[in-house]
C-alpha cells in the first residue's frame, strides 16, 4: 500500500481498537503484512514523543509552576513469565495483586491541565509505582526539574519518599489519630492541583481505544502508548514546532 493508506491503517487501529487481522482483509491485504504495518508505525511515531528532561523544560519554558506525575495498568492478556517476589515466592510478573488483572506499568508526567506530556516504557505489572518510577529514572529526574528548574511535581501517596522534589500527601498518623489541621490543609490543597492530572490518561484511552486493551507482548506497550502520545500532541497542537 502507498504511504497514505499505511498510515491510514495505524490511524483506525489506535482510534478503534481494531483486530489487526480484520482490519488487513479490509485493506485487501494478507495478516502478516498488516502485522507489520503496525509495528513499523507504531515504531516511527514512538520514535518522536519527547524525552522526559526535554519534556520538563518545555513545560517550565511554557510558564507552568509545577507537573503531576502517575502511573496506570495497561490491560494485556494473561501471560506464563514468572518472577521472584520480595518474599522469595514465585508470583507472575505481569500481574498486579492491586489491580487484580495482568498488564504493563506506565509512568506518565502531565502539565497541571491534565495534558499528558511523557510516558514510560513499560514495566512489569507486579510493580508498584514507586519502584517503576526509581527504575526507570523518573523520580531523579522530577528531582532535578524541582532543583533547577523551580518544577515541584505532584503525587500521590504511592510515591511517598519518591524526595524533596515529589510533593505526596500526609498519611494518617498510625495511632489513629487525626491529622493536624495544617496538614489536612496541605492535603487538601495538594489533591486541588492534582485533580486535573487525573485526566492524563483518561486522554489517552478515550481518545485511543486500542490502550484498553492490547495482545501484543507487554514489553511493547510503552512504544504503543508513546506513539498514542504523539498523535494526542498532534490532535492538541502540542508538536515542538507548533509554539
Amino acid at each position: 500500500m502507498t504511504c497514505f493508506y499505511q498510515a491510514l491503517l495505524v490511524l483506525i487501529w489506535f482510534r478503534k481498537g481494531e483486530d489487526i487481522a480484520l482490519l488487513g482483509a479490509g485493506f485487501g491485504i494478507s495478516r502478516a503484512t498488516a502485522y507489520r504495518y503496525v509495528a513499523e508505525g507504531v515504531a516511527v511515531l514512538a520514535a518522536q514523543a519527547p524525552g522526559l528532561h526535554d519534556a520538563l523544560r518545555r513545560i517550565a519554558d511554557d510558564g507552568w509552576s509545577y507537573v503531576i506525575l502517575d502511573g496506570k495498568l495497561f490491560d494485556c492478556d494473561r501471560l506464563a513469565e514468572t518472577t521472584r517476589s520480595v518474599k522469595g515466592d514465585t508470583i507472575d510478573a505481569w500481574y498486579s495483586g492491586k489491580h487484580r488483572d495482568f498488564g504493563a506499568n506506565i509512568q506518565a508526567v502531565m502539565r497541571p491541565d491534565g495534558l499528558p506530556v511523557w510516558t514510560s516504557d513499560a514495566m512489569p505489572g507486579h510493580l508498584h509505582d514507586l519502584s517503576c518510577a526509581q527504575h526507570l529514572g523518573v523520580t531523579a529526574a522530577l528531582n532535578w526539574a524541582a532543583a533547577e528548574l523551580a518544577l515541584p511535581a505532584l503525587a500521590d501517596a504511592g510515591y511517598e519518599g519518591a524526595g524533596h522534589g515529589i510533593k505526596t500527601p500526609v498519611k494518617q498518623p498510625a495511632d489513629g489519630h487525626r491529622l493536624h489541621i495544617s496538614n489536612r490543609a496541605y492535603n487538601r490543597l495538594l489533591r486541588g492541583l492534582r485533580w486535573q492530572g487525573e485526566r492524563g490518561f483518561a486522554i489517552l484511552i478515550g481518545r485511543w481505544k486500542t490502550l484498553r486493551h492490547t495482545t501484543a507482548s507487554p514489553r511493547r506497550i510503552g512504544d504503543i502508548v508513546a506513539a498514542a502520545l504523539h498523535l494526542t500532541h498532534f490532535e492538541y497542537k502540542y508538536l515542538p514546532d507548533s509554539r
